[in-house]
């Protein structure tokens, strides 16, 4: 059995971690409120614009776009995708990093010769450290809608030069507190039918100006960076909802802990003055049975 002092030692390191633990738990809360609100925030005008892109399709069924499949329906052969993986600036987050780097390592493999591109510290560690080729778009800590944009403007203009002829995200969906779950969602090219018809009321013709194309890739990045905006502003909710779990388990497992170690401490306390006892007992006999003799 430990001595009293190392029980001491073990229960003040223990209660210094727990108020680490606790204090990540209060900061990961708070921020997990305010990205839900931002993300809630975000869904109407990303649903609006859909229903707007899809007002323009209609006016003509016929127009071929490299952002969209061809009118057959078949997803173009060949070229290079690009991977936007989303992770974690730090850790301390359960599994949340490690499912979205294996989920980029699975569709590496299906498409030979992709390249990968990073959102967040963790994953670039990871990536670099593995010799995969990867471009780092900047941390995960508290997204912006210009952060997204960013990120589109560079995925867009590669897309565009034809750099890349397939562009996927990989991140994570918070569906509830309890539920996190990593989606591949291919961006680009786009079926028609993802996109809803509009209702009655927004059937009116169009008219494009300068053009159909021109308005129809201005759309089409606004769209793409509000689905990228989204996707970063869904993650981090993921983020810190796996944070706050493990550092509530830290919390629980730290409790229990210093529940062990003051029973030990108690014991070790009980043991040593039993001792004490014992040995001015004894002591105290040895003096009478000098006396006697």
């Amino acid at each position: 059995m430990a001595n009293t002092k190392e029980l001491k030692d073990r229960i003040k390191a223990v209660q210094e971690t727990k108020k680490i633990t606790n204090a990540m738990y209060l900061i990961s809360s708070t921020k997990l409120r305010r990205a839900r609100i931002d993300l809630a925030n975000t869904r109407p005008y990303f649903d609006a614009l859909r229903s707007e892109i899809a007002r323009m399709l209609r006016v003509d069924e016929s127009y071929q776009s490299r952002y969209f499949f061809s009118a057959d329906g078949k997803a173009p052969e060949g070229g290079v995708c690009g991977i936007l993986v989303i992770t974690a600036d730090k850790g301390l987050a359960g599994a949340y990093n490690m499912n979205m780097i294996r989920a980029a390592e699975a569709l590496s493999r299906e498409k030979p010769g992709a390249e990968i591109f990073v959102v967040g510290e963790v994953g670039r560690r990871y990536f670099a450290s593995h010799k995969f080729p990867m471009t780092f778009l900047g941390g995960a800590t508290s997204p912006t809608m210009e952060t997204a944009r960013g990120i589109c403007t560079d995925l867009l203009d590669r897309y565009d030069g034809g750099e890349l002829n397939e562009l996927t995200v990989i991140y994570t969906d918070m569906k509830n507190s309890l539920t996190s779950v990593p989606l591949t969602h291919r961006l680009l090219p786009l079926e028609r039918g993802s996109f809803a018809r509009p209702t009655d009321g927004l059937s009116a013709p169009l008219e494009f100006v300068p053009s159909q194309d021109a308005v129809i890739k201005g759309a089409m990045r606004s769209y793409l960076s509000g689905f990228i905006y989204s996707a970063l502003l869904d993650s981090f909710c993921s983020e810190q909802n796996a944070r706050v779990t493990a550092m509530d388990a830290a919390n629980v497992n730290a409790q229990e802990l210093l529940g062990d170690l003051s029973l030990q401490l108690n014991r070790s306390r009980q043991a040593a003055i039993t001792q004490e006892i014992t040995e001015i007992s004894a002591g105290a006999q040895a003096q009478r049975n000098k006396k006697k003799k």
